[in-house]
Formats: C-alpha cells, structure tokens, sequence
C-alpha cells in the first residue's frame, strides 16, 4: 500500500527546496538530508548530517530483505510510521532496568544489549534519544545493516555520534548535540519511503 502524501508535506517540501538546492547530493542522501529538515524545520542540518550513500544503500537493502529494526526508546518507533516493520524496543522490559543495575549501566545500553540477542547481526539500529544506546551499540559485535545515531543532549550525545563515524560501521549521524527521536525516526522514515516507490 502506497503512502498518501498530505498537501501539507507538499507545500512543506516546496518551501524546503525553495531555500536550499540539494539536487547535487546522491539520491539517498538528499532523502534522507530533506526528511529530516523536513521534520525539524532546521535547515542547519543540511551541512550537520553526515550521510554515506553506500551506508544508506546497504540500509535499504536490509529493510527490503525485511531486516529488524531496532529503535532505542519508544518515542522513535513511534515516529516510524511505516507498519508491519519487525519493530525492537525492550527499554521499557523489566528485564533491560534488571541488567542495566547489575551491570552498572544505564537501562538504554542494556536495552541494546537484550536486543541484540534477539535480532542478531543485520538489523537496522535507530538511536534518537539516549547516548549510552549508541555507545554500547558500538561496544558490541552486532554487525549491523545500518545505524542511525542521532542521539540528543549535552551529555555524551556529540562524542557519541563522533564515536559512531570513527567506527566504520555504516551509519548516519550528524556533528553536534542536537538531534532527537522525531529526527531519527525521520531518516529512517526517508528509507522506508524510498522504499515504497520502489
């Protein structure tokens, strides 16, 4: 079933291509940089994002082949607003406040560490809220399709997001403290609807 677009989004993306140009940014990328600024009305991501065609590429793929995709809190997979996604968000079990205390770590990096037992290497991996997410993420061997770490506050968020980049791991982030659930879930949304017009 195809996504019936709101003459509000229209107009949204009129005035968006109307201020910046991003006709020379690959076709991915460009969804990606739009929906986002789209989604934020901060046009300063244009030159924050940092995009890797090949990355988003291989995102895609793993999204058409039905991959998981593994959101840190509630608020992102809310914002997917695709459905019939395989959706992973245990941040609320019991389980992830269990091991997070016995481990010495915060409920949201023992939440990756939960789903990552269940989905295993491939999935997608969207982090929008908390950076001891995107940090566990990269401490562990999860081989995943794609990561979107955009993780926001004055805490840890910036290094994390630099942390992913130094990682070679294939991902989207963006240099700075900003971000936010509403942000992750809209690249990952840029996909998704890349997707549909497939």
């Amino acid at each position: 079933m195809s996504r019936v677009v709101h003459p509000i989004e229209v107009e949204s993306y009129r005035i968006l291509r109307e201020r910046v140009d991003l006709s020379h940014l690959p076709p991915l990328t460009r969804a990606v940089t739009e929906r986002v600024v789209h989604a934020s009305a901060d046009l300063a991501y244009v030159d924050e994002l940092v995009c890797d065609e090949a990355a988003l590429e291989s995102g895609l793929a793993a999204l058409r082949a039905g991959a998981p995709v593994v959101t840190d809190v509630a608020m992102v997979a809310a914002g997917i607003t695709r459905a019939g996604l395989d959706l992973v968000c245990p941040v609320a079990e019991p389980a992830a406040a269990e091991l997070g205390r016995s481990a010495g770590i915060t409920r949201s990096a023992a939440a990756v560490r939960i789903a990552l037992d269940r989905v295993g290497p491939g999935a997608v991996w969207v982090v929008g809220c908390a950076p001891t997410a995107l940090v566990e993420l990269l401490t562990l061997d999860a081989a995943p399709a794609l990561v979107v770490g955009l993780p926001v506050g004055f805490v840890g968020a910036a290094e994390s997001k630099a942390a992913l980049r130094a990682s070679g791991l294939p991902g989207v982030s963006n240099v700075g403290e900003k971000g936010g659930s509403a942000v992750a879930a809209a690249a990952l949304n840029a996909l998704l609807y890349v997707e549909e017009k497939s």
